[in-house]
């Protein structure tokens, strides 16, 4: 792509922030919530970007972000560019820190993005001890430090930090270690800065080593010759679509299989219902690229057997009960019916949270009246980046199986049904716990507990 003139040779990827709580909208970027897991997952993502077997050179720079204790974006009437972690040492340490110390140290990723939020009161972009401390003496970092996407605007206009101006917030995010500004504030003041004594000249000088050492390793100015002969012949290949049709079936967890009802023999008049039936653009969540053909399962089980489609909620929000009837007679006239569920990015993404674990909108009558009707086994497939509570379904005995296949990208259709008719033997391991939903309560519960003084 970089070749064709389409892309460019860095990319701020993975995000590597541990979950703490999946009502988080950027949970469908990360691995989980376990911060062994994540560090396991970060060092094999930039590696497999970075690194040119027996050589120095990178393919493309990796970025570890957003470091760090970062895990809330809009909640209620909390948001990221305000909000501050309150993190003891230990969990900084054990938590929250360790995954970007591992991809560091073991993955060498050549950047790392600093966050919004600030930490025990300090936004990480302006802390030396995070920033030159950590990263860049402790653990040795070989490449560069870049601050999230108007990261300093944040600092000066809504984290009001220390009272600093634009330049003075510039002076002392160079200061501590940052390299290079996602945004325009150091363009706007570097120049002055330096002139007017408040930056050293090496200051500025060590910044831009940073950053031109690693244009030089990724071949921005002489290039790589094993890539140079890369081009239109060798993006969405045959064994690239594949991998992407693996990569969704990895990510299938089966969380129900009463009476066997899988593996689906081939041949059955099937009922594809529910908001996500025809899933397109849904299913590569976001940050994605533009796949050149999506396969949604309506398409993928189309092509193998007998299919009625209806929607029965026109999108995820499922706002009311028009299509209900739809559904349930194509369920009643169907040997086997799957209900397509979940959420999509206008409920879980970046700038979305979600208060709570439920489906949205009307999902849960629609899978309950289709489920009551119909004449056959159900299969409840639930495409969503976070947990949802299915107590009900998984309770329900008319509901036979229930798959979670997260976003599962461009070839996702084909995946779930690989899944479907025993092509591929899903695992049942989930990436996040999943709370059923009267844990907020309990949470919200504690919370206040723990704000209420003690009686003398």
């Amino acid at each position: 792509m970089y070749n064709l003139g389409h892309a460019g040779l860095t990319f701020w990827s993975p995000n590597i922030n541990v979950v703490r709580d999946t009502r988080w909208g950027r949970t469908q970027e990360t691995s989980r919530e376990d911060p062994f897991m994540v560090g396991e997952f970060a060092v094999n993502y930039v590696r497999g970007l970075q690194d040119v077997e027996g050589t120095e050179p990178l393919k493309v720079s990796s970025c570890c972000k957003h470091y760090a204790a970062y895990d809330i974006d809009s909640w209620l009437n909390i948001d990221r560019h305000t909000f501050d972690a309150r993190v003891s040492e230990q969990d900084m340490k054990e938590t929250f820190v360790s995954p970007f110390e591992r991809c560091v140290r073991e993955g060498d990723v050549s950047s790392v993005m600093c966050s919004f939020n600030k930490i025990n009161g300090i936004p990480p972009c302006s802390d030396p001890r995070l920033l030159k401390g950590v990263i860049r003496d402790e653990w040795d970092l070989h490449g560069y430090i870049v601050s999230d996407c108007y990261g300093l605007e944040v600092i000066v206009d809504n984290q009001n930090y220390l009272n600093d101006s634009k330049v003075d917030a510039v002076a002392k995010t160079l200061q501590a270690g940052l390299d290079l500004e996602c945004g325009h504030y150091y363009t706007d003041a570097l120049n002055e800065l330096v002139l007017t004594g408040k930056v050293s000249q090496y200051e500025l000088d060590r910044a831009l080593k940073n950053i031109y050492v690693l244009l030089m390793r990724v071949g921005y100015f002489d290039g790589i010759p094993a890539y140079e002969s890369l081009g239109l012949k060798d993006i969405c290949a045959a064994d690239h679509i594949e991998l992407a049709r693996e990569a969704a079936r990895q990510g299938i967890v089966l969380l129900k299989n009463d009476y066997e009802v899988f593996p689906l023999k081939p041949g059955k008049k099937l009922a594809l219902v529910g908001p996500h039936a025809n899933a397109t653009e849904v299913m590569i969540g976001n940050y994605a690229g533009l796949p050149r053909k999506y396969v949604s399962p309506l398409e993928a089980f189309s092509a193998i057997g007998n299919v009625t489609y209806t929607t029965g909620c026109l999108d995820a929000s499922c706002s009311n009960d028009t299509y209900f009837s739809e559904a349930k007679e194509a369920a009643k006239s169907a040997e086997v019916t799957i209900i397509f569920v979940g959420t999509d990015l206008s409920i879980e993404a970046e700038f979305v949270d979600r208060v709570d674990f439920l489906l949205p909108g009307n999902q849960t009558e629609l899978i309950k009246q289709v489920a009551e009707v119909s004449s056959g086994p159900v299969i409840l497939v639930v495409l969503s980046g976070s947990n949802i509570d299915i107590t009900f379904a998984k309770n329900n005995p008319r509901i036979s199986a229930i798959l979670w296949v997260g976003f599962p990208g461009e070839q996702g259709g084909h995946a779930i049904a690989d899944v479907v008719f025993g092509k591929y033997n899903p695992g049942g391991r989930l990436p996040v716990t999943w709370y059923e939903a009267d844990y907020v309560a309990c949470l919200e519960t504690h919370i206040m507990d723990a704000k209420t003084p003690s009686p003398q």
